[in-house]
């Protein structure tokens, strides 16, 4: 135990060392940080109205976030499939930060729903009826939480095994990762049964609703990952081979390809039959009645991922400049279509034929920045942390860089 302590105590401390680019980018971070907690401390004293939400739309910004962070989360997935299925060994060693990853986004989607509810204490009520296993909000929470602890788990041990010198044991990780790998597809396939499952909203009664977030998110998570890996490898001095990131890139090419042929899918099948609930999707893409705040974002994310996708399917995405806006590009693509053009649509119009728009206020908008900026600053702690263990800087019998006043690593 007084070993453990000890290994947090020195994670604890570098975790304030840096160069000046470091600190300006940690000062960036909770800056916004605080600007968002500040901003939810209005929303706490005054409730949802400083919002833009309303009795015809009740989800809006927090849950359109919280869906996309679900499946960023998942992505850690498609680092773990190729490094232990497969034994790509260029992998193997990076399986970690898409962990991290996880255990950051799980956070952030967590924090969405919990400022979605406006008073926090409303968690009392859910337990108190947690209604398991009819409801597909509690299959929710379940799986979330589950994912959460497993990625801890998987993290802290490999971690601490390398900060001890020590070989892990198998038997302590090696089937967590396995149950890891089933447990990523359940939480987003359990998030899309809970919209698709709303009778009442016929823009989410689809059975490829489930297939859409899963490609999405295989392929918005590890391009997030590949951004990641090339900062590490540009400011730090952990070796990342280019090898590792081109398998990444074509997880992320066939992952968007099949996000684009489901999302066509699912336009043909709404636009062609012309059926009655098809209102939804026309208010998304074409407007309806002389509403149409969410068309231009809709089609500036298909032209995104168009975009995206042709670059990625050129062999000039093996060059890193390329390979990185593409990247860019289906992240923030894939933020709209998943996020804004996932939830708002399905309650435009409602169930009695209103109409009413939805647009985020700036109080809501500094909400949802402040708790991407917690998560970033949370993911970079974790990943100031484990560079060092990793690259034998911080052991057990040696002596961290911070505790030599170096500011690299």
């Amino acid at each position: 135990m007084r070993t453990y302590l000890t290994f947090l105590y020195r994670c604890f401390r570098l975790s304030f060392v840096g160069d000046w680019r470091y600190y300006t980018w940690m000062f960036v971070l909770t800056a916004v940080s605080l600007l968002g907690l500040n901003a939810y401390c209005k929303q706490f004293v005054h409730g949802l109205v400083t919002t833009g939400m309303t009795d015809q739309v009740s989800w809006g910004l927090y849950i359109a976030n919280f869906t996309f962070l679900v499946g960023m989360a998942a992505a850690a997935v498609m680092l773990v499939i190729p490094a232990y299925i497969y034994r790509n060994r260029e992998l193997h060693h990076l399986v970690i930060f898409g962990e991290l990853f996880a255990v950051s986004a799980i956070v952030m989607a967590m924090l969405f729903v919990t400022v979605d509810l406006g008073r926090p204490e409303r968690f009392l009520h859910l337990l108190r009826r947690f209604n398991f296993p009819a409801s597909m909000l509690t299959w929710d929470i379940i799986v979330l939480n589950g994912y959460l602890l497993l990625n801890l788990h998987i993290c802290g041990y490999l971690i601490y095994c390398a900060y001890r010198g020590r070989r892990p044991g198998k038997l302590f990780y090696i089937p967590f990762v396995f149950v890891a790998m089933v447990w990523a597809i359940t939480i987003h396939t359990v998030t899309a049964f809970l919209y698709s499952g709303l009778g009442s909203r016929p823009f989410w009664n689809s059975a490829v609703v489930a297939p859409r977030f899963l490609a999405s998110a295989f392929s918005a998570g590890p391009a997030f990952l590949i951004l990641t890996l090339q900062v590490l490898r540009r400011f730090t001095a952990y070796e990342v081979a280019d090898r590792a990131l081109m398998t990444l890139r074509g997880i992320v090419t066939v992952a968007l390809a099949i996000n684009m042929f489901l999302l066509g899918s699912e336009a043909f099948t709404e636009f062609y039959t012309d059926a009655a609930h098809g209102a939804s999707a026309k208010y998304l893409f074409l407007g309806l009645h002389g509403r149409s705040a969410l068309v231009p974002w809709i089609w500036v994310s298909i032209a995104m991922n168009l975009v995206a996708m042709t670059i990625l399917f050129m062999p000039l995405s093996r060059r890193l400049a390329l390979l990185n806006a593409a990247c860019v590009l289906l992240i923030v693509g894939i933020w709209i279509e998943k996020g804004m053009g996932m939830i708002i649509p399905a309650f435009v119009p409602t169930p009695l034929g209103e109409i009413v728009e939805y647009t985020p206020t700036l109080n809501e908008s500094l909400v949802s920045l402040g708790i991407w900026a917690f998560g970033l600053l949370l993911y970079t702690i974790m990943v100031r942390i484990t560079v060092p263990v990793l690259a034998g800087r911080l052991r057990e019998n040696g002596t961290a860089p911070a505790e030599e006043g170096v500011a690299h690593a």
